[in-house]
């Protein structure tokens, strides 16, 4: 009798499993093609619900040194809910690409570091103008 009440209770947790499924299915979006364009240098991504994103291939975690080739081997995941690049061994779920979440936590904060370091406008090259003037950045004391 203890197999048959395991294996009931097996089968409950597979058909919670298929529920849990079907509603993450109805509530996220999920992937339906995914191809990289190599004149843009882009992923395009269809989704199920008619919608597509476009996003540069080179700004997610692990992409940027990657060649074309490598890039347009993208493979779709769990039922439309990841995209793969097997050549990098690289996986992004859709849902966190279309919140613009590009890598860990620590990566994305550096890379936003680096882009911002390398923003140009006229406050910022007033800022380096007058900085210049005072002797240029103080040396850091050890």
């Amino acid at each position: 009798m203890a197999g048959d009440r395991s294996k009931a209770e097996m089968d409950r947790e597979i058909d919670r499993a298929l529920a849990r499924g079907r509603r993450r299915a109805l509530a996220e979006p999920q992937a339906e093609r995914a191809h990289y364009e190599r004149r843009t240098g882009r992923v395009v991504v269809d989704l199920t619900n008619g919608c597509s994103f476009v996003f540069p291939a080179r700004s997610l975690q692990g992409l940027a040194q990657a060649t074309d080739a490598e890039l347009a081997d993208i493979e779709i995941l769990g039922a439309g809910h990841g995209l793969h690049w097997p050549a990098l061994d690289a996986d992004f779920t859709v849902p966190g690409l279309l919140m613009g979440v590009f890598g860990t936590r620590a990566w994305m904060m550096s890379e936003l570091a680096r882009r911002a370091g390398q923003t140009k406008s006229k406050a910022k090259a007033a800022a380096a103008r007058a900085n210049g003037r005072k002797g240029g950045r103080p040396r850091r004391v050890a």
